[in-house]
């Protein structure tokens, strides 16, 4: 009887996991560049359920069947289809539309194929690329960018956009081209005033890096609206070519692509789901108490 009991309570705990993640969706429904998460569920191994022959002398068992033994959320997945744009008007502003195409490949709204075997295949996505203070890098679709004291384009949390050359973006007043005079085209590059490229002080073409992540799904979701990835995938991030359907969009900002309606129609979905399971428990623990005081006095 304990079984069921433990099936019901890792319901309950998924759907709590699930409940705790649509909430998070819906939190940062305004978020510029949030990407929706999605708890994956996965079930507990079958177990063999096997009747053993009593019988003295014999040790044979016959098979009856198998027993699931409930689900758990294995991890939050994010869904990195396009959001739409917002158009802000404000020249830090960027928002990166990535449409990147693979031959032969069918991908969905949000961005992945489903193949005959069952596997799943993702679009390579495009991010802006920052760094924290320890030169660490990551990746976000947040494009709300300011510009620092220092001349150096930051998120609203302080990391540091980095340009083409693995630096912080750097333009300062002083220099002739501040941030706020320059003009940013569809491939990253900075263009002053004057119409000709911003160039750094070995005379290359100064842009923003953006980074194609081949497998999207294997981001790991940081604070503060950033992915990072480990050392081994890090190595096969790439820039983006300027032909593979990456475009910049300066004066937007891409906006969150949660699904608020679909949001709160699983948040109640998930809500009913915990009820349910803490009703069976409830009715384990009175078949329980009734077995410990009632049955024991017979």
């Amino acid at each position: 009887m304990l079984r069921g009991l433990y099936t019901s309570a890792s319901g309950m705990l998924t759907q709590q996991r699930k409940h705790d993640t649509i909430t998070n969706n819906i939190a940062n429904l305004n978020t510029a560049g949030f990407k929706q998460g999605n708890a994956v569920s996965r079930a507990f191994p079958e177990m063999l359920i096997s009747l053993v022959n009593g019988e003295p002398g014999q040790k044979t068992s016959q098979s009856i069947g198998r027993l699931n033994a409930g689900v758990l959320v294995e991890e939050d997945v994010p869904t990195f289809g396009q959001g739409a744009l917002q158009e802000t008007g404000n020249s830090l502003d960027l928002a990166l539309v990535s449409d990147i195409r693979v031959p032969g490949r069918q991908f969905d709204a949000s961005g992945k194929e489903v193949l005959a075997d069952g596997t799943w295949v993702f679009q390579p996505q495009a991010f802006f690329t920052v760094a924290d203070g320890q030169n660490n890098r990551y990746y976000t679709r947040d494009g709300k960018f300011t510009a620092s004291e220092l001349g150096q384009l930051v998120t609203a949390e302080g990391f540091r956009v980095l340009g083409r050359d693995g630096q912080p973006l750097t333009l300062r007043a002083q220099d002739g081209t501040p941030l706020s005079n320059v003009r940013i085209t569809e491939t990253g590059e900075l263009v002053g005033l004057d119409n000709q490229p911003v160039v750094d002080a070995a005379g290359e073409p100064v842009g923003v890096l953006l980074s194609v992540v081949g497998n999207p799904n294997r981001l790991i979701r940081e604070g503060n609206n950033v992915f990072r990835l480990n050392e081994e995938d890090a190595r096969e991030v790439r820039q983006a070519d300027p032909a593979e359907g990456v475009q910049v969009r300066q004066g937007f900002v891409e906006r969150s692509n949660v699904d608020a309606a679909q949001s709160t129609v699983d948040m109640m979905a998930a809500l009913r789901a915990y009820e349910a399971n803490q009703k069976m428990v409830q009715f384990y623990d009175k078949s329980l108490e009734k077995a410990v005081n009632e049955v024991g006095r017979v």
